[in-house]
């Protein structure tokens, strides 16, 4: 994938906060492939039978982006990474809750564990747990909430992850394994050891 141009996203980014009305479908147009990447990132962690892909993933995520009550404005790429790892997270979420109701109460859709987190327990994670887990954590440490949105739901790096919160990588890897711990205790089983 070729990388995209920081230039021309802060300068699309610029056009959108002047109230440039054609701004928004030349972002998306420019920023597609890089959200389609992180959308198929997200849902490599998606049960097989998952109903969503990653191309209306992206759609729907833009859709709360661009069209939502409170669009931000944009301060650069890094804070509209950020955003839009936080409307896919609400899109799967969502989705989640819709595929548990369907169901009239079955088990809640799930979600593999990606590679790091994996290696702590090797089971599916029931997404709606996660959120609440998120919301949890995020309540005792922001910082730790948006890395894990960022790395899990946004599917971002540790670098972009660094780039995005303003952090140095080695501060983001410490905070992941600081947050992994924290998740990996409060989605335990409970009476598991």
């Amino acid at each position: 994938m070729d990388p995209v141009d920081p230039g021309r996203t802060e300068f699309l980014l610029g056009r959108m906060r002047s109230g440039d009305p054609s701004a928004e479908e030349d972002l998306l147009a420019h920023l597609y492939r890089e959200l389609h990447a992180l959308a198929e990132r997200g849902m490599r962690r998606e049960r097989s039978d998952h109903t969503l892909q990653p191309t209306a993933l992206v759609h729907e995520a833009w859709m709360r982006i661009a069209r939502g009550a409170d669009t931000p404005v944009w301060e650069g790429r890094g804070h509209f990474l950020a955003v839009a790892a936080k409307a896919m997270r609400r899109v799967l979420v969502d989705h989640a809750r819709r595929h548990k109701a369907e169901k009239r109460g079955a088990d809640a859709a799930r979600v593999e564990l990606d590679a790091v987190l994996a290696e702590l327990e090797p089971r599916a994670l029931d997404v709606l747990a996660l959120d609440e887990a998120l919301e949890r954590l995020s309540a005792r440490d922001a910082e730790l909430g948006r890395i894990v949105e960022l790395r899990f739901f946004g599917g971002l790096t540790t670098a972009e992850t660094g780039e995005v919160l303003g952090l140095s990588v080695r501060q983001v890897e410490g905070a992941w394994v600081t947050a992994r711990g924290w998740l990996h205790r409060e989605l335990r089983p409970k009476g598991a050891e």
